[in-house]
């Protein structure tokens, strides 16, 4: 089971999420290669005619580059792209090495006499940028005639955005959601090669869940079944849970799948009936293991119908409000986990259960409520039905 507490907020116990895009930028200028907007590259010193005027000729230098894969500023670049850096001349096999920033682990090797390659063996990052830094220089690459680039450069190219459907792929091999992937090809898959989609397919794990969840699930396309999985794993992890699969999160999935990262703990869910007398069953692995009668929100406050995700948690609070005849409430409920807004399931007392009564959340006798919480961590789906 997942259990996490949510960071104090001081609002109306209302939930946020964030979305953020990181973008990659590409300019490079060095002395020995000129490269412009259009990616291609010029090698300096070459005659440039104007209008008007004779063409202008300076000796090219004896070491430039003459070619760059992937091409400046080049984007949608595949996560488990090599790249190859091609020489005028042959190079000394003892030349230092390009780097890259952020580094990424993998092989720079001379491929042949005037060509450096750096092989992966780990995915670039999802929608990151991605520098090459190629060393110039009296103490930069060297040719066999000992002639250096006149300085050093860089290289800038981004890499293309993550997959959805290759994250839902992860999160399902993981434990994260209540679906198995099943590759087609069961072999370990390379480290360079894990953010990139797998052929195989999905299928339900628990077939008693399967009619309360199936409706909500496309592979390849967002949904709450994915975005419940997202905040799990993130919480899991120590990230902001807003359920949406960014650069953290992808570094963070790529590292768990490969080093085989799995979740722990049980697939919560939790199905609450609004049908006289009003009940909720928790399901864990599948399984009911806890059925109660609770309270929905009265008519002037209703418990919205449709699924969400929990989002907040607390052992205990002092819930405040406004009653809808205008008058204010200050009231201690237990084991407290946020859905939606300020809508949560917890423990409260009433003289009975099993009708509406409360301003919009689930409430449980206290004691159920003790046992239900360690099973409704961050990202747990709850559905309220009419």
């Amino acid at each position: 089971m997942r259990t996490s507490y949510g960071k104090k907020r001081s609002r109306g116990h209302k939930g946020a999420s964030s979305l953020f895009i990181i973008a990659g930028i590409a300019v490079v200028a060095a002395a020995a290669v000129i490269i412009g907007s259009s990616g291609k590259i010029n090698l300096a010193g070459a005659s440039n005619k104007g209008s008007g005027n004779p063409a202008k000729s300076t000796r090219l230098p004896a070491l430039s580059i003459t070619n760059l894969s992937p091409t400046p500023g080049a984007s949608n670049v595949a996560p488990n792209a090599g790249i190859t850096i091609t020489f005028s001349e042959p190079l000394q096999t003892n030349s230092p090495m390009p780097s890259l920033s952020p580094a990424v682990s993998g092989q720079w090797s001379q491929t042949s006499p005037n060509v450096l390659t750096f092989q992966p063996s780990a995915s670039f990052l999802p929608s990151s940028s991605e520098t090459v830094n190629i060393p110039g220089g009296p103490n930069g690459i060297t040719s066999t005639n000992k002639e250096t680039l006149p300085a050093s450069s860089s290289v800038v190219f981004n890499i293309a955005p993550g997959s959805l459907l290759r994250a839902q792929q992860i999160l399902a091999q993981l434990g994260y959601l209540p679906l198995a992937f099943n590759p087609t090809n069961p072999a370990p898959v390379a480290p360079q090669n894990e953010a990139i989609v797998q052929p195989g397919s999905f299928s339900w794990k628990w077939p008693s869940m399967q009619q309360y969840l199936q409706s909500m699930w496309t592979p390849g396309q967002t949904n709450l079944v994915t975005k419940g999985a997202v905040m799990a794993f993130e919480d899991q992890h120590n990230l902001t849970t807003d359920g949406i699969v960014g650069p953290q999160v992808w570094q963070a999935l790529l590292t768990a799948v490969v080093k085989g990262q799995a979740d722990p703990k049980p697939y919560d869910y939790v199905y609450v009936s609004k049908q006289l007398p009003e009940t909720m069953d928790l399901y864990s692995n599948g399984q009911v293991i806890i059925t109660t009668p609770i309270n929905t929100g009265i008519p002037q406050s209703p418990t919205p119908n449709g699924t969400f995700a929990v989002y907040l948690r607390y052992p205990f609070q002092i819930m405040r409000g406004t009653n809808p005849n205008g008058t204010h409430y200050a009231d201690p409920v237990h084991w407290i986990s946020y859905f939606y807004q300020s809508d949560a399931l917890h423990g409260f007392y009433r003289a009975s259960y099993g009708w509406p009564q409360s301003l919009g959340c689930v409430e449980q006798p206290i004691p159920t409520a003790q046992k239900v919480y360690p099973y409704t961590p961050i990202g747990t789906l709850v559905t309220i039905a009419p």
